[in-house]
């Protein structure tokens, strides 16, 4: 990237060039990692949690792939009630059981989380999103709320681009190197905001929470994987649903968000006009999952 350096200056502002005087140059990163537990499953696998707010409702959050806690964070600032965040198996401090892994097992991740928080409502995030609709196609009720932030695969396989990403980010994990991994991340942030303040703290971050935690090599499958044998395995699902969607993501497109909505009976799709919706949208998007969330209508 153009002007990129590693390692970032020390005021996680930009050293040499940077964005035109138009460009963003501000914005919060996600949300800094507080302390975290490990805890027991019935599946025998320990996954780390954390949970925040107080009262009811209980929603739960999944992130996506290669993501964390960290990242899924920021979705839940606005919303009421409990939150209950974790790491699938692979991610950060959770246990990595031999694989390779499927969607089932993540459904199994997320349905132990939920159920141990006693959550009823749930945010999944691309990966996350794969899970939930797993998870909803065996147990159609089990939430009452439902909200699905960029859907990246229902059932048909991704593209390469999504695998090669991926396998990208494992093998730079695996050598250690910051620079390769920031790479890497760096293409997770649209081209405006990587030379800004928010760009490199958000870079940092990353980098800090990857080099230190590490990704499991398992997770590699789930690229090739879909969550669904059919799109209407999700017939039975009558919660009230919000699918969102930014066009321009080659990773998420947006059809399969059109996909998702359609099948769900009581779904509401909202598609954001251009790349980028956590940096330029950011404000917009917490308050419109919080609207739909805290909404006891």
């Amino acid at each position: 990237m153009r002007g990129f350096r590693w390692p970032p200056p020390p005021d996680s502002g930009p050293r040499t060039w940077g964005p035109g005087p138009g460009g963003p140059r501000t914005g919060r990163p996600a949300l800094p990692e507080p302390e975290t537990d490990l805890v027991a499953t019935p599946h025998g696998v320990r996954l780390e949690r954390l949970i925040t707010g107080t009262g009811d409702p209980v929603t739960v959050f999944a992130h996506g792939l290669g993501n964390g806690i960290a990242t899924t964070r920021p979705f839940g600032s606005g919303v009421t009630g409990r939150k209950v965040f974790f790491q699938f198996r692979g991610h950060g401090r959770s246990e990595a059981p031999d694989g390779p892994w499927n969607y089932p097992d993540l459904a199994r991740d997320l349905r132990a989380i939920a159920d141990l928080g006693g959550a009823s409502r749930a945010f999944g995030a691309s990966l996350g999103a794969g899970a939930l609709c797993r998870l909803l196609a065996e147990s159609p009720d089990r939430f009452e709320k439902l909200v699905f932030f960029l859907p990246a695969v229902l059932d048909q396989p991704r593209g390469p681009v999504a695998g090669e990403r991926f396998t990208d980010l494992l093998e730079a994990v695996e050598s250690g190197d910051a620079s390769a991994v920031a790479d890497v991340v760096t293409l997770e942030m649209p081209a405006a905001v990587r030379n800004t303040p928010a760009g490199w703290a958000y870079l940092r971050q990353r980098l800090d929470q990857l080099l230190r935690d590490g990704l499991a090599g398992s997770l590699a499958s789930l690229a090739e994987q879909t969550p669904l044998r059919d799109i209407t395995d999700l017939a039975a699902v009558t919660a009230p649903a919000l699918v969102i969607a930014n066009a321009g993501d080659d990773l998420h497109p947006v059809e399969v968000a059109e996909r998702l909505a359609a099948a769900l009976p009581q779904a509401t799709l909202h598609v954001y006009d251009r790349p980028g919706v956590l940096w330029s949208e950011r404000a917009d998007l917490r308050d419109r999952i919080a609207g739909f969330l805290n909404d006891v209508d």
